[in-house]
Parts: structure tokens; sequence; C-alpha cells
């Protein structure tokens, strides 16, 4: 590729490379990566925009493995913070899940608090930053307006008393702010401890703050929903859920739990499809089983297979995206070919006079894997790109090396098969084998 493009921060070039060879998604630079997805990004671009405007979304992102799932839904998440929204993602597994008993729902409640973000705190953690920030700003205006500060904060928060436990969570801020004021660490840790779901008894989180709930297993949809208008409240513009490899809910051996959980997604379809949620968005990440599995997937729930059904008009050449489902196509050999370019172009920090291979290099290495391994080396490419990067790799640290020679050295092997098996599975691993894979937007 001969175009000019952009230099690469020496940090988000080590990052990248770093996530490329261990097999998984880079948590920063996508866009140095990204091919294709415009159509998608652009409706996921206008859900970001209802959600600040004070609207609510919900999508549900399907991909075969290798489709790029996981990349999609990173790189929405990088855009909802740039535009201002608080982010929460955070992956479905046997032991965090949307309905339980036994606490795993509310392990997936804590799980999203833990991975909390913002534009400028975009890896996580950032629960404590956004209430010191509420907090602060009140304490200053009070100061200013000659205010007490408790009267301050309770006034800005009245808008959530009318939300489940919208009083409790009132109360819990303003004990931090306690906390604040008088030094008082433990009163402050135990405050973001309730808003993090980490009390596990009612008569724990009473005997240190003062409250009669907890967040737990029955209610972390209600939280979800307290949340994004205390986002709204703290100065952002709403909040957007990521959820990841909801195909553990497919896995799922127990009927019963499976038809919870499918409820509970009912419930959140409802409220976005009527309009009863605010400033919040939900994007669930999935395989085509877990959509349309007559037997244990979403379709298996008859008002819920009404609800997702997909605009009968449509073909491949004339797609619907405005629905909620939104479908991702597999990589074609065009996109990998860019994909290559672009990974080489990351490897050289954006110089073109540094690449470490001709164009000629990329065509010959895809050649190379197709006769190895088939179409599965564009589309499920994990090991096709992990073995460029190793390529790219020795040749930067022996410059001596002939590319020609060491491509006709690599090693592709058809990872697709075992994704396939780990799915159709009953005792899956929770994880749905999409890793590398779904970089390859």
């Amino acid at each position: 590729m001969s175009d000019t493009k952009k230099r690469i921060r020496p940090k988000d070039r080590a990052t990248i490379i770093q996530a490329l060879r261990a097999g998984v998604v880079p948590r920063s630079g996508l866009h140095h990566v990204q091919v294709g997805r415009s159509d998608e990004l652009a409706q996921l671009n206008g859900d970001i925009e209802l959600i600040a405007e004070g609207g609510s979304s919900i999508r549900l992102v399907i991909g075969e493995y290798g489709a790029g799932k996981t990349f999609f839904l990173n790189l929405v998440r990088l855009i909802a913070m740039e535009k201002g929204l608080i982010v929460v993602n955070a992956d479905l597994a046997p032991d965090r899940r949307l309905h339980a008993s036994n606490g795993q729902a509310r392990n997936l409640f804590a799980e999203l608090t833990r991975n909390m973000a913002t534009r400028t705190k975009a890896d996580g953690g950032a629960l404590s930053s956004i209430v010191e920030r509420f907090v602060s700003q009140a304490m200053k205006d009070a100061d200013e307006q000659d205010l007490s500060g408790e009267a301050l904060i309770e006034e800005r928060l009245t808008p959530l008393e009318g939300l489940v436990a919208g009083y409790d969570f009132t109360k819990v801020v303003t004990e931090f702010f306690y906390g604040a004021t008088t030094g008082d660490e433990e009163k402050k840790s135990n405050a973001l401890r309730w808003l993090r779901a980490e009390f596990t008894t009612k008569t724990e989180a009473r005997n240190a703050l003062g409250v009669r709930t907890i967040i737990d297993d029955t209610n972390i949809y209600d939280y979800l929903k307290l949340y994004s208008q205390f986002a709204k409240i703290a100065g952002y513009k709403g909040l957007l859920i990521v959820l990841d490899e909801m195909v553990n809910l497919y896995k799922l051996n127990s009927s019963v739990a499976r038809s919870n959980n499918f409820e509970q997604i009912l419930r959140i379809l409802n409220d976005v499809l009527q309009g009863h949620a605010e400033n919040i968005g939900f994007i669930l990440g999935g395989t085509p089983e877990f959509l349309m599995d007559s037997r244990r997937g979403l379709y298996s729930y008859e008002a819920l297979q009404s609800r997702l059904a997909e605009n009968t008009f449509a073909t491949a050449e004339a797609r619907d995206l405005s629905g909620p489902v939104l479908r991702l196509q597999n990589l074609a050999p065009e996109e990998l070919y860019v994909l290559l370019s672009n990974i080489r172009n990351i490897f050289a920090s954006g110089d073109k006079e540094n690449f470490l291979v001709p164009d000629e290099a990329l065509t010959s290495f895809m050649e190379h894997c197709s006769k190895q391994v088939g179409a599965a080396y564009f589309q499920t490419p994990r090991k096709s790109i992990k073995a460029f990067v190793d390529l790219l790799s020795l040749l930067e640290q022996h410059p001596s090396m002939q590319w020609t020679d060491k491509i006709k050295e690599v090693k592709v092997e058809d990872d697709l098969g075992a994704s396939e098996k780990d799915i159709l599975s009953e005792g899956g691993n929770g994880h749905d084998g999409d890793g590398l894979a779904s970089f390859t937007l």
C-alpha cells in the first residue's frame, strides 16, 4: 500500500503487536487494524447518538466464528467513550449471567462495574473517579452558592428517587461525600463496595452504610437503569452496556436457567422498544446458534423470536441493518489483504519507508495459507494472522533474512473445527472461540 499513513505511537505499536501475537483483540489502537464495517458502524454510531439524546437501544451482534464480533464490540465501545458515554463491558461465563439465584447475576454486575470506563479512563476502573468527580463538583458548587454540600448532592440526585433503590443509592453517594470531607477512607471504601455489588448481605450493608438494600441477583437490570440516570446527572451522556460471549446462555444445561435468562433479555428488549428506558444502550455479542437454535437459542422463546425476526424482504445485496439483530459477515479475501497491509504498517510505525515486506509478500502469504487450509485462512484467520505477525517479527529482528524463503516455512492450521466442537459441547468451557478471529473487522 503506497498511501501515506498516520504515524503510530510506540505504545500503540507495542500493544497491538503483543495482543496479536497472544491471539487476543487489542484494547487500544483498534483504528490501526480496522477494515470494512462502515455500514454497521454507522448504525451503531446512530444508536450512540440516540442514547446521548435520552433514548435507548439494543443490538444483538451475531456472527460466525471469525466474523469479528469481539473486535466490533470493542470498537463501538471506544466510539461510545469518545462520544461522552460511560461504558461497562463483560463476558458472560458460567459464573456470570443475566439471571441467577446463586450470585452469578451479581457477579456479572460486579464485573461490569470493575470494567466501567470513560474517555479519560478507558482501561476500566472508572467508577471511583466518576463518583469523586460528581461529589467534588457538588462540593465546589455548594461553596460558591453558600449551600450545604449534602443538601446539594441530595437535590441533584432527586430524579433517582423514583427508580428502584434510588433512595439507597442517594444515601450511599452521600456517605461517600461524608468520607471525602472527613477523610474517612473506610466510609468511602464501603460506599464503593456497595456500588460495585460487593456486599453479599443486607445486614452487612446496613451496618456499614445504613442502607437496607444491596445489589443482588434479583435487581441488576434495575440498577443498570439507575446507573444510566446517574451517568447523566454526573455530566456524561448515558450508559452503554456491552456483553460478549452470550453463547454461554445457549450452553446452559438447565432449560429453566436458560428460560429465566431469556426472560431478562425480553424485559430489556421490551423496555427499549417501548421507550421505557432512557440514556441506556445494550450490545449483546453471540453466535447464530445462540440466536436461532429452536431448542436452546433465543428463538426457542416464542416472544423473543417474534421480536427478533428479521426483515423477510432483506437480501444479501439489500441488507436491513435497522433491526435489533445485526449480522456480521465473514472476512473476505480482499479485506484480509487490507488487514495484512495494516499490520505491516503497524510494524513500520506508519512509515512506508520502513515496510518489512513489499505488497508481493502479502499476496504470496495469502496464497500459501490458502494452499494449506483453504477458505478458512480468511474466514477464521486467527492462525493466519498470528503466523504473519510471527513472520514480520522475525524479519524485523533478522534483516538479512529473505521473506521469500520464510513464507515457504509458514505453517497454518484450520482452527475452525475446534471452535465448532466447543460450541456444540454440552459442557463448554464458557468461551465461544472468538479470540483473535474477532479482530478481523
